[in-house]
């Protein structure tokens, strides 16, 4: 999933219910305005009562209610603003409850750009922000249901939802898209997205379509964005032994999402950052991102971590099973230096991070990257046969429930005499990492071999092992390795490490020689033609960092560099263009109409444009000192943007600004003309 960590948690309450209520399941008839935002529709749910209760609950965060009905007549219940109790001596027997309800969620449903503009966009975030926002469902990860929607729009958009789409239908100016889903989950997996999409199907080797999604404007870069999609299915396919639990998998990329990726069943969205083309593909691929969000669709979705201490089984089992999947593209050396990075990341943290595996508030390093360790760990130990043998048991078993980690001992205690309570106390239940047991594992591969030689030099005279680090560069070993003898010559005299410099740039290879752009800040001008050969590598990382160093260390080439990328537009975020802009407005008589070009910059900052782009565009006018009445408004929107991380950007960056009290002053004067949500942003600001 992503990034950033969700708990699982489950209340007392909901826990309480579920031993007296089953849901079994959903329909909804959903209809959106995506101009007052608000949601309303018909739900219908059908449900079992185990135990006799007084009163069911269900989920719905500031929502109204209208013609609720028990079994086809009207019944009492009691709206709290977080949910509606239906009020009622249930006894044993199976229920059906309707209702018609409106929602304009405050968050979990975000509304991207308009109609008016051509470029709206809808979508859904249920883990983390809780799907209960948008539609009536539950919190509790422990109550599945099998969910059905009708979602009603403009019949130019297309919709998406979970499961197979069975029927559209035109009624005037809109249509009905009919979702239907065979198997129960769990609520915070339902989903929905609008936009102007359009699909290619593949098909797995199992029969599986394989939906691929992008907005018309992208459809050329199809190829690009979703390549190896189908090998990676088909891998994790067999490698899992467990046959893919929904009948359809799609996948859409979507504006300004919160995160990398989302699983949601059988409907994964992720970040427009990976919808690229082929240069693109060498920073940004999707590929690992695609193979976590698919192996999701097991591990959390055909079953699910029952509470938030048992998260690794979904988080460290789907980044464990994407490296598999990048093993089986990459081979044996990128698999391996993966986790040797990931090692190196944990035993880093492991000095200060206080919070194990099994822990609810674990961090998202512990629960994914520990997570995907302790299982190569377990995979190692058993064996390819016997750990293959354990996680298709351990899903047939579980399969559409709620599951801990004694779940998954249970199934390795079954096929082995493997340590499992030795195994849980040192890498679930403690914070240090064990470095000897892990180095142990990687030393298996030969590059790792070969890397851990060259670290061994670290505190070594250069000129002892000058001869020996020559030797590395100059042969066919691992890119990674030779990354490791460039970090490691960083502080040694530019006559000595020149050779390996020029040797790096000969290797043709992308990732170290955008290693040696970073490494190398200031450049001698006997070295300056081979470092502008960056400048022409296929990579708008490498550009990008390339250009900016040559401008800071030859101003009297400026100009040049300026005329050389010119042109230059990079990723869809325009990361190389954005520079351009500023660094051509930091130069002194490049361009006489310095005036179009810091509009060109300003605009880039704009709402209209994805919190990404608008963060880089708003960072370059300020190191400009770029301070415009415009600019100062972007900042404010920036605060009220539902990204936190960009929002954090524009609150930090105008505490800072307003120090000064002419900007103070400023913002003062504009604030009357700012929008509600950003007055009050920036009044809380100003009164701190």
């Amino acid at each position: 999933m992503k990034k950033v960590l969700f708990l699982l948690f489950s209340t007392v309450a909901m826990a309480q219910q579920s031993n007296h209520v089953d849901f079994i399941t959903a329909l909804g008839k959903v209809t959106i305005n995506d101009t007052s935002k608000i949601v309303e529709g018909t739900v219908e749910f059908e449900f079992k009562v185990l135990n006799s209760i007084d009163t069911i609950k269900i989920d719905a965060q500031n929502m109204e209610f209208f013609n609720v009905k028990l079994n086809d007549k009207p019944v009492p219940f009691i709206n709290t603003r977080k949910e509606m109790q239906i009020v009622f001596p249930f006894v044993k027997g199976n229920n059906n409850l309707t209702f018609d309800y409106q929602a304009k969620p405050k968050q979990a449903m975000y509304f991207i750009g308009s109609q008016a503009t051509d470029d709206l966009q809808i979508w859904t975030q249920g883990q983390g922000k809780y799907t209960s926002n948008w539609f009536p469902s539950f919190d509790d990860v422990n109550e599945k249901v099998v969910f059905n929607l009708d979602i009603i729009f403009d019949k130019r958009y297309e919709v998406l939802s979970n499961g197979v789409l069975t029927k559209q239908s035109n009624q005037g100016e809109t249509k009905k898209w009919e979702y239907r889903m065979e198997k129960p989950m769990s609520s915070y997996l339902l989903m929905l997205a609008i936009g102007k999409f359009r699909k290619q199907t593949q098909r797995s080797k199992s029969g599986v379509p394989l939906e691929l999604y992008l907005e018309e404007k992208d459809s050329s870069l199809q190829t690009t964005t979703y390549k190896h999609t189908q090998k990676i299915f088909d891998f994790l396919e067999k490698e899992i032994g467990f046959p893919y639990p929904w009948h359809v998998y799609r996948q859409a990329p979507v504006k300004d999402f919160l995160y990398a990726g989302m699983e949601n069943t059988s409907a994964t969205l992720f970040n427009t950052r990976y919808v690229v083309d082929a240069i693109g593909f060498t920073d940004r691929r999707y590929l690992n991102v695609n193979a976590h969000e698919l192996a999701h669709q097991w591990f959390g979705n055909l079953i699910t971590a029952e509470t938030g201490t048992h998260h690794w089984l979904q988080e460290g089992f789907a980044t464990y099973y994407a490296l598999l999947a990048e093993r089986h593209i990459y081979g044996e050396d990128h698999f391996y230096h993966a986790l040797y990075e990931t090692a190196q990341q944990l035993k880093f943290a492991s000095r200060t991070d206080t919070i194990p595996v099994l822990n609810p508030k674990a961090s998202s390093l512990t629960f994914y990257q520990k997570g995907a360790w302790a299982l190569f760990v377990v995979h190692e130990t058993l064996g390819d046969k016997d750990f293959k043998k354990v996680i298709k048991n351990y899903l047939q078993k579980n399969a559409f429930q709620n599951v801990n980690t004694q779940d998954f001992f249970d199934e390795i205690t079954k096929v082995s005499k493997f340590d499992t309570e030795n195994f849980s106390k040192v890498w679930l239940e403690t914070t240090a990492f064990n470095t000897l047991e892990a180095n142990e594992l990687l030393l298996k591969n030969k590059s790792i071999q070969e890397l851990f030689e060259v670290n061994k030099l670290k505190n070594t005279p250069f000129q002892e092992k000058r001869q020996y680090l020559e030797k590395v560069m100059q042969s066919d070993v691992y890119f990674k390795v030779k990354e490791a003898v460039l970090s490691q010559i960083q502080n040694e005299s530019w006559s000595d490490k020149i050779k390996l410099y020029e040797m790096a740039l000969r290797s043709n290879n992308t990732s170290l020689r955008q290693l040696l752009a970073v490494v190398v800040s200031t450049i001698p001008e006997n070295f300056r033609l081979q470092y502008e050969t960056l400048l022409l590598d296929a990579s708008y990382e490498t550009q990008e960092i390339a250009l900016t160093t040559l401008w800071n260390n030859f101003p009297n080439h400026r100009t040049r560099y300026l005329d050389v990328s010119k042109n230059w537009i990079g990723f869809k975020d325009l990361n190389l263009r954005i520079v351009w802009l500023s660094l051509a407005l930091a130069t002194p008589n490049y361009d006489s109409d310095q005036d179009n070009l810091q509009k060109e910059l300003i605009s880039y900052a704009s709402p209209i444009y994805e919190a990404s782009m608008r963060q880089n565009a708003l960072e370059q006018l300020l190191l400009n000192q770029i301070l415009s009445d415009e600019v100062l408004r972007s900042l404010v929107n920036a605060t009220t943007h539902h990204a936190w991380q960009f929002s954090k950007f524009g609150r930090d960056t105008i505490r800072k600004l307003i120090k000064n009290s002419e900007i103070r002053t400023v913002y003062q004067t504009l604030q009357p003309t700012l929008l509600e949500q950003e007055r009050l942003q920036l009044q809380r600001l100003l009164n701190e």
